[in-house]
């Protein structure tokens, strides 16, 4: 039984969903902020020739599954290469950020509990254009 706030979502492209812009991030919000309930999913394009800023979640364990394109994770500091197929899970805590080339680097985000753009986002330096440090 579902609560009546709560609902099925399907998508039948995630493509066609409205991408925000944040710094060298595109991020398309697969669950809306209303329709949260435990967790948060994103489908994260890193743009290319980017190094992102390292950031980390206190609260939120983060799942990612590379999609498609290449580039590396940076993960407490040690790097790691990424390719399609390949999976991340990454306790509260872990500092993360990417490095790609000339290739987009497209992924699947999962975040639980939930994290948005201005919720459980901590950056080691400045937070890239978009993002609101903490919350």
């Amino acid at each position: 039984m579902t609560d009546s706030n709560h609902h099925i979502i399907f998508h039948a492209n995630s493509a066609d969903l409205e991408e925000q812009e944040l710094g060298p991030y595109g991020l398309q919000s697969l669950i809306t902020e209303t329709d949260e309930i435990h967790m948060t999913a994103y489908r994260v394009t890193v743009r290319p020739h980017a190094t992102t800023a390292v950031g980390y979640h206190e609260a939120a364990e983060e799942i990612y599954y590379v999609i498609s394109g290449a580039g590396e994770a940076v993960l407490n500091g040690k790097s790691q290469p990424l390719q399609p197929g390949d999976f991340l899970r990454l306790p509260p805590g872990t500092t993360h950020g990417f490095i790609t080339g000339k290739q987009p680097l497209v992924m699947l985000d999962i975040h639980s509990p939930g994290s948005r753009p201005n919720r459980d986002i901590y950056f080691i330096d400045s937070p890239p254009d978009g993002f609101t440090e903490n919350n």
